[in-house]
């Protein structure tokens, strides 16, 4: 999917020419507010803005974009008239990754979204792999956890089970079978504390595999 937003009708067939024979389906906006309001609702990976529109001028587009909760991974070309070294600092400084000077031709725009195809696989890729990462630092986590959860069960059941044998055993003098009772709760206590870290875990799990 690629987006695109100007307010001249000719440049609009123009965008939406080039982005169907290049094999995007074109999304299309006439000014920055229609261009911000449709991102908002699909979060297209290519965005073309012309930077002079009405309501919202490209590049606060492209600010709201970068700032966007899904908007870091899309790719925003500019297209402006002006091609002067601060112009081109201002594009590059409100996020945009590329910029094509005006009057454009379908075969520089053809040329400008092979650039932003490869960033797009790029990009996908790389948060492919961060994932992958991420999942597997998790995994290691849960491996690692899992063996200090052992431990921590392990010691309060082994005095848990113990002082029920000795109270069960009638040995016990009423006052050290209420010592015994004392313990036992508190081990009981910590082994659901490590039930309760368990469940969480369990959620974490649970909302990685979504």
């Amino acid at each position: 999917i690629g987006g695109f937003a100007d307010d001249d009708a000719f440049m609009r067939l123009l965008y939406e020419e080039v982005l169907r024979a290049c094999g995007h389906e074109p999304i299309v906006a006439s000014d920055g507010l229609e261009a911000w309001s449709t991102f908002e609702c699909q979060t297209p990976q290519l965005v073309i803005l012309d930077w002079q529109m009405p309501g919202l001028d490209g590049l606060e587009v492209c600010r709201r974009i970068r700032a966007h909760a899904e908007g870091d991974t899309t790719f925003v070309l500019v297209v402006t008239a002006r091609d002067g070294a601060d112009d081109l600092t201002a594009v590059l400084d409100a996020g945009a990754d590329d910029y094509l000077s005006k009057p454009v031709t379908p075969d520089n725009l053809r040329a400008r979204l092979r650039i932003a195809e490869r960033r797009i696989e790029v990009s996908r890729a790389r948060k492919a792999a961060e994932e992958e990462l991420r999942r597997a630092r998790y995994l290691a986590g849960i491996g690692e956890t899992t063996l200090t959860i052992q431990h921590e069960i392990n010691n309060p059941l082994a005095a848990l089970m113990t002082n029920a044998s000795l109270i069960q055993s009638g040995m016990l003098t009423e006052g050290e079978v209420k010592e015994s009772i004392g313990v036992i709760e508190e081990q009981a206590r910590r082994i659901a504390e490590v039930v309760k870290r368990l469940r969480e875990i369990e959620r974490e799990r649970s909302a990685m595999s979504v």
